[in-house]
């Protein structure tokens, strides 16, 4: 990038208030809001020079101190469920990975918030990569909007993007205030309009963050838990060391406190001979119990180099029958998209 453009501010990376804030300090109108949003985000128009009900003055203004800049497409995966993955490529060179998944009747886009991840979960491929950085607010957003593009311009789609869920590469919560500004947008009624149910935050157990995240939004919370237990969950995720699943349990409570629907949904990946156990299930139960949940579990997707097994789908059923009759939602996540390592855990932005 030029330093011209370098200094320019991308109007992706604000949310309704940051424009707000950014067009009362460069004197325009608060309507300019809405004239922006609605072109970006309901036309998807990106040209300053189409927003035709801007004045020329204005547009030509914006030109010089303003940007809509987003990653660029650099390829496309279909998978032969129907599920699609997107490398996209940053201004800097680097690269992340987006996720389509559709149903009869959901579209799901799981979309990335950091290049790699420092976290170092041993089922994640993800975590092989190691960290390099947060993406901006405008890198998150960009997602949604060019998968929605993309779909658009696709026949044989038969549902576009019901549902968000920031599940993709990083960890949303260790690059809070983009995530924020993101998840707002998704949410606006004058950017993409989707319900706060439907759009799903998902954290490796972030304390701290998970007690600041109440402050600034409401939308879904999923929390990666993945053992019952502190000693099989620091083996396979680091981050229980500094912060255990007795700190992390109360967090979860209290984000869902004074609200009589909100649930916690518990992501749990089943891996061979670790955590797959009915003992495994019956502890599960015990730790969460008095507080609203929905436990999503999902049969580990193997990838090159990780040294851990899938559960048989004997041992899958049988740990969902043991959640199922203790009255819990238990839901199994049918893997999709694995033969494009485009599955739950295989995200690696590899570019072949």
């Amino acid at each position: 990038m030029s330093s011209e453009t370098e200094k320019k501010i991308n109007l992706l990376d604000l949310d309704r208030e940051g424009l707000a804030s950014f067009f009362k300090k460069i004197g325009e109108k608060p309507y300019r809001v809405t004239q922006i949003m609605k072109w970006i985000y309901h036309r998807s128009i990106v040209d300053f020079d189409q927003m035709t009900d801007i004045s020329k003055k204005t547009r030509d203004h914006l030109k010089t101190i303003a940007t809509m800049d987003m990653p660029q497409v650099e390829k496309e995966q279909l998978s032969r469920d129907g599920t699609r993955k997107w490398l996209l490529r940053m201004d800097d060179n680097a690269v992340v990975e987006m996720v389509f998944i559709p149903t009869d009747d959901r579209g799901t886009l799981c979309v990335s918030t950091q290049v790699g991840c420092k976290l170092g979960c041993a089922f994640c491929a993800t975590a092989r990569l190691g960290f390099q950085r947060n993406l901006s607010a405008a890198e998150i957003i960009s997602q949604v909007w060019l998968a929605r593009a993309c779909l658009e311009k696709t026949d044989n789609v038969n549902v576009g993007i019901t549902n968000v869920v920031l599940m993709g590469m990083g960890e949303p919560l260790l690059n809070f205030q983009n995530t924020i500004a993101a998840t707002n947008l998704m949410m606006d009624d004058l950017a993409f309009k989707l319900s706060k149910r439907r759009v799903t935050i998902s954290t490796s157990g972030i304390v701290p963050e998970i007690y600041r995240l109440k402050e600034h939004t409401d939308v879904s919370l999923a929390v990666s838990l993945h053992a019952p237990d502190n000693q099989i969950r620091n083996k396979i995720m680091p981050v229980n060391k500094q912060y255990p699943i007795e700190e992390l349990i109360p967090a979860c409570k209290n984000y869902i406190a004074g609200s009589t629907h909100r649930t916690i949904t518990w992501e749990y990946v089943l891996i061979a001979g670790i955590n797959d156990s009915p003992e495994h299930a019956k502890k599960l139960i015990k730790l969460i119990k008095g507080v609203p949940s929905k436990i999503n579990l999902i049969p580990f997707n193997s990838f090159h180099g990780c040294g851990m097994k899938e559960p048989t789908a004997k041992t899958v059923d049988r740990f969902a029958e043991v959640i199922y009759k203790s009255g819990l939602t238990v839901t199994v996540r049918k893997s999709r998209g694995d033969d494009i390592d485009a599955a739950c855990g295989q995200l690696a932005a590899k570019n072949d």
